[in-house]
C-alpha cells in the first residue's frame, strides 16, 4: 500500500453485513461475543438455535485474518455442540485475542471462487476472480480487470480461467449458475459497485460457493486503506504540434569552450536544418550557432535544457512565451530528489510553459526536423512512439527505420513531471499523420488517465512495460493482494483496451511494423493460414503460433486439388525454392481464401535454400514479387512474409526482398516467433 494511514481490517460479520446490503448473498448467521474473561457461555449460543444445521463456528479478533490456517473454523456442528467447540477453539488459539464467534448456516458444496478488490497505486481499483478457497495461492488461477467492468468483461474473466470447465459442469457434475456469478462480479466491480464505496485497501470474498442454484459468499475480508486513483477529470487538450514541428529550437547548456551533451544536440539540429539558437550567458555564438543570454530572449517553440539538475528550474522560469521546454537533465525524482522535481514543475507553471521530462532525451519528428539521434533523419511516416527511456527510444528509431518503420512523432517523457504519456497519446490519436502508436513505460504514473486514453485511442497501440516483474506489490492480509502484481495489472489494462502488450523491444518494433503495414486493412475473415516449404518448419510454426495464442484452423476439404501442394493442412506445405514456380504460393493462397476467408496469411521461405541449391537472388526476388501481387489482388487479406535464415543471403538481398514486400504493404520478419507475436497483436486489435 502507498500513502495514507491503513486502518485495521473489519471483522467478518461487519463486512458481510455491508455486502449483504449491496445484494451479495451470504449465509444466515449470528454473532456471539465474549462476555467476560471466561469467554462465551453455553447460554450465549442459544441465539443460534434458529439457524439450520449443520453450522459453522468461526472465531474473530484482531489477529485472526486467515482463520482456516489458524484453526479458527469448525464445520458441520450441531447447535448443542457450539459452546464446547468454542471452548476448544479458544484454548487452541491461546495467545490470540478472541473477541467473539460467528455462527452461520453451512453453505452447500459447490465450486469455490475468490472475488476480490485491490486499490492499485497507479491504476486504482482492480477486480480479481479465480478459483478460491484453500487452493487460492496454490492454483493462482485468476483473472483481473480494472473497475468498472462490463458484463462482457465479467464473462471473459470467467472464460479465461484454467478451471472454467468446473463452472460449466465437469465429469457429470451440473454447471453452476453463471448468471449469478456474473451478477456478483458486477455488484463488486461494475458501475455503481462496491468498488466505488469501499476505502481500498483490499477487499475479498473467499470462498464464494457457486452452485446450480446461485452463489454464496461464505467468508469476507476488508482492509480499509488510502484512496486509490479514480477516473480523472479531463484537462483542456493541449496542442502538441509546436513540440513536434517547432518553428525554431533553442538549446540550453552547450559550451563555448568544452563540448558536452548540449553541443551534441546543436550538431544534430544543425544537420537537420531546423532554425536554431543556443542559450549562453556570455557568448555571441556557440559552435557556429547564434546565441542569446537566456530563454527570455529566445523566440522559439521548443527548448531543450541540458544543464545540471539544480539549475534547471532557474532556466525554465525564463521560458515565458515558449510552448514547450524539454529537460534532458537527470538527478530529479529518479535519483530521490523529489524536491527538485516539484520545484521544476512549479517553475514551468509559473512561466506558462509545458514541461517535457525531466530525465529524457528529446523529440524526433522527420516532418518537423526534430531529432535527438545522430546519423540523419529518416523518412516521415505514420508510426508514433512515446517512451520513458530516451536510450530505448533511440534504439527503436534506428533499428525500426532499418527494418522499414517510418515515424510520425517520437517523444521521450522521462519522469513525466508535467506532460504525461496519457496526454500525448490522446493527442496522437487525433493526429492526422499518425496511424499507430508504440509505448515504452516503466511505471504506471498517471495510470488511470493512461487506461482511459488507451481505451479511447481508436488506433492500434503496442505497449512494452519495463521492470514489471520486479515491482510486484504483495499485501499482508488478503490472498487478493498477493495475487495482484504489476504484470497482471498491465495485462488487464491491455485486455480491456485492445492494446497489444509485448515483452521485448524486438517485439515492439515487429508489432509496430505489422500495424504500419496492416493497421487500417479490413479483412473479410478470421484465423491464420501459414504456408511455406519444409514440414519441420511448419511444425515449429504451429508451435510458435500456439504460444502466441493464435489458432490455425484446418483447410476446407478438396481446396488444393490440382495445385500441387505437398501436404494439405495448416501449416500448409508448398514447395518454394530456387527451382520452384514463384507463382505457386500466391495461387494456393487465392484458392484457399476463396473457400475459407482467412484474415491473415503468413508465408515463410527458407532463404538459405536459394543460395545452397541455387546461386542467384533473382528467384527469391521473383517469389517476393509474386507474393506482393497476391497482396494487391487480395486487399482484404493481411499477408505477412517470414524470411527464415535470412543471414545466409549475400549482403543487400534481404533489403531488396523487404523493399519489394513493403511496396505492397507486406511486413517482413526473420523468425516465425516474431511474426506470430505481430499477427497475434493484429488479431487482438480492437478486441476490447
Amino acid at each position: 500500500m502507498s500513502g495514507g494511514e491503513v486502518r485495521a481490517a473489519l471483522r467478518e460479520h461487519e463486512v458481510k453485513a455491508m455486502v449483504a446490503a449491496a445484494g451479495v448473498p451470504v449465509p444466515r448467521g449470528v454473532v456471539v461475543r465474549e462476555s467476560d474473561v471466561a469467554g462465551a457461555r453455553e447460554s450465549d449460543f442459544a441465539v443460534a438455535r434458529g439457524l439450520a444445521e449443520p453450522l459453522v463456528l468461526k472465531a474473530f479478533g484482531p489477529g485472526l485474518v486467515h482463520k482456516s490456517d489458524a484453526g479458527a473454523v469448525r464445520l458441520g456442528l450441531r447447535a448443542d455442540e457450539l459452546a464446547a467447540a468454542a471452548g476448544e477453539m479458544r484454548a487452541r488459539l491461546d495467545g490470540l485475542l478472541v473477541e467473539g464467534f460467528l455462527v452461520e448456516e453451512q453453505a452447500p458444496a459447490g465450486v469455490e471462487l475468490i472475488v476480490g478488490l485491490v486499490g492499485d497505486p497507479g491504476f486504482g481499483p482492480v477486480l480479481l476472480v479465480g478459483l478460491g478457497g484453500i487452493w487460492t495461492e496454490a492454483m493462482r488461477d485468476t483473472a483481473l480487470r480494472l473497475c468498472p467492468i462490463s458484463e462482457r468483461d465479467a464473462r471473459l474473466m470467467l472464460d479465461s480461467l484454467r478451471g472454467s470447465a468446473l463452472l460449466r459442469g465437469h465429469r457429470g457434475r451440473p454447471p453452476v449458475d453463471l448468471d449469478a456469478v456474473v451478477k456478483l462480479l458486477m455488484t463488486v466491480g461494475g458501475p455503481g459497485g462496491l468498488w466505488e464505496r469501499l476505502e481500498l485497501g483490499e477487499f475479498e470474498l473467499n470462498p464464494v460457493i457457486a452452485t446450480p442454484s446461485g452463489v454464496t459468499a461464505v467468508d469476507a475480508r476488508h482492509l480499509p486503506g488510502p484512496a486509490a486513483p479514480r477516473p480523472s477529470v479531463p484537462r483542456e487538450p493541449a496542442d502538441f504540434l509546436p513540440l513536434f514541428e517547432p518553428r525554431a529550437v533553442a538549446v540550453v547548456g552547450a559550451s563555448a569552450t568544452r563540448p558536452n551533451f548540449g553541443n551534441m544536440f546543436l550538431d544534430f539540429y544543425r544537420a537537420a536544418g531546423v532554425p536554431l539558437v543556443a542559450v549562453h550567458p556570455t557568448a555571441a555564438e556557440v559552435a557556429g550557432v547564434p546565441a542569446v543570454p537566456s530563454l527570455a530572449a529566445a523566440e522559439v517553440d521548443y527548448a531543450l535544457v541540458a544543464v545540471p539538475a539544480d539549475r534547471c528550474a532557474e532556466v525554465v522560469r525564463q521560458a515565458s512565451g515558449i510552448p514547450y521546454v524539454q529537460v534532458m537533465s537527470g538527478g530529479f525524482g529518479e535519483a530521490g530528489r523529489t524536491d527538485l522535481e516539484r520545484g521544476l514543475a512549479e517553475a514551468a507553471r509559473a512561466a506558462g510553459t509545458r514541461l517535457v521530462g525531466p530525465n529524457c532525451m528529446g523529440v524526433y519528428c522527420p516532418r518537423g526536423r526534430q531529432t535527438f539521434v545522430g546519423g540523419g533523419i529518416g523518412p516521415a511516416g505514420s508510426v508514433a512512439l512515446i517512451s520513458q527511456s530516451g536510450g530505448l527510444a533511440g534504439e527503436v528509431i534506428k533499428v525500426g527505420e532499418r527494418r522499414g518503420l517510418a515515424f510520425s512523432r517520437v517523444v521521450t517523457v522521462g519522469n513525466s513531471a508535467d506532460v504525461t504519456p496519457a496526454e500525448l497519446l490522446s493527442w496522437l490519436a487525433r493526429d492526422t499523420e499518425t496511424r499507430a502508436v508504440g509505448l515504452y513505460l516503466e511505471d504506471p504514473r498517471g495510470g488511470r488517465e493512461l487506461y482511459e486514453a488507451l481505451g479511447a485511442a481508436g488506433l492500434p497501440v503496442a505497449l512494452l512495460v519495463g521492470g514489471r516483474s520486479s515491482q510486484g506489490r504483495r499485501a499482508a492480509l488478503s490472498h487478493t493482494g498477493g495475487l495482484v502484481g504489476d504484470l497482471r495489472v498491465w495485462e488487464a489494462v491491455a485486455a480491456q483496451t485492445g492494446t497489444a502488450l509485448v515483452s521485448s523491444q524486438d517485439d515492439l518494433i515487429g508489432v509496430l511494423a505489422f500495424f504500419q503495414a496492416h493497421g487500417s486493412r479490413v479483412t473479410d475473415g478470421d484465423g491464420v493460414l501459414v504456408i511455406g516449404p519444409s514440414g519441420g518448419a511448419g511444425v515449429l510454426a504451429a508451435d510458435a503460433f500456439d504460444r502466441a495464442g493464435v489458432r490455425l484452423d484446418p483447410l476446407p476439404e478438396g481446396v488444393l486439388d490440382g495445385l500441387g501442394a505437398a501436404a494439405p493442412g495448416n501449416p500448409l506445405e508448398v514447395p518454394v525454392g530456387p527451382r520452384g514456380r514463384p507463382g505457386l504460393v500466391p495461387e494456393v493462397i487465392e484458392a484457399v481464401v476463396r473457400r475459407r476467408p482467412y484474415g491473415d496469411v503468413v508465408a515463410h521461405v527458407n532463404v538459405q535454400s536459394f543460395f545452397t541449391y541455387g546461386d542467384a537472388a533473382e528467384p527469391l526476388y521473383a517469389y517476393a514479387r509474386a507474393l506482393a501481387g497476391a497482396q494487391e489482388a487480395l486487399p482484404r487479406v493481411r499477408i505477412t512474409l517470414v524470411t527464415r535464415n535470412g543471414e545466409c543471403a549475400p549482403p543487400g538481398v534481404e533489403d531488396e526482398v523487404r523493399r519489394i514486400a513493403a511496396a505492397a504493404g507486406i511486413p517482413v520478419y526473420r523468425t516465425m516467433e516474431a511474426a506470430a507475436v505481430a499477427v497475434a497483436a493484429g488479431g487482438r486489435r480492437g478486441a476490447a
